[in-house]
Formats: C-alpha cells, structure tokens, sequence
C-alpha cells in the first residue's frame, strides 16, 4: 500500500498531495466525499451524479423528517 502525507493548517485545511489529485483526476473547484468505514477513512472525487442526485432528492426527504418516524425508525 502507498501512502501520501499532509499537514493540516490552524483551520484544519490540508493540500491534497498530487499523488493523490492525480490518480483521482482532481481540478480546481472539484467536491470530494469522504467515505468513513469501520474506522478508515477513504477520499473519492464527487461526480455530478453525486451532487445533482441528492439535491434532486432532497426536498422529497423531509416527509420523513418528523418525531414520529424518528420514535419509528431509532432502533433500526
């Protein structure tokens, strides 16, 4: 495995090593998504599927956005 190294700014900001904007075909003013599994953390470039998708989908959501499906739904 290889690995690339950052060090974050007193406003936690980072630069993405070049390495790494490189291999995932990163450009200025591209979104990345940050993946968090079983305590890893993994970084993808955010495709405007991503972006277009949810925001499409978002007003749709807040049907279930209330205390009773919040009291329905806690322990799934």
């Amino acid at each position: 495995m290889k690995s690339s190294k950052s060090k974050l700014t007193s406003k936690y900001q980072t630069t993405i090593p070049q390495e790494v904007r490189e291999l995932l075909l990163l450009q200025k003013g591209d979104e990345v998504i940050f993946e968090i599994e079983n305590g890893q953390v993994g970084i993808r470039k955010a495709t405007p599927l991503d972006i277009e998708y949810l925001s499409s989908i978002e007003s749709t959501l807040s049907e279930w956005n209330s205390d009773n499906d919040e009291e329905a739904y806690k322990n799934l």
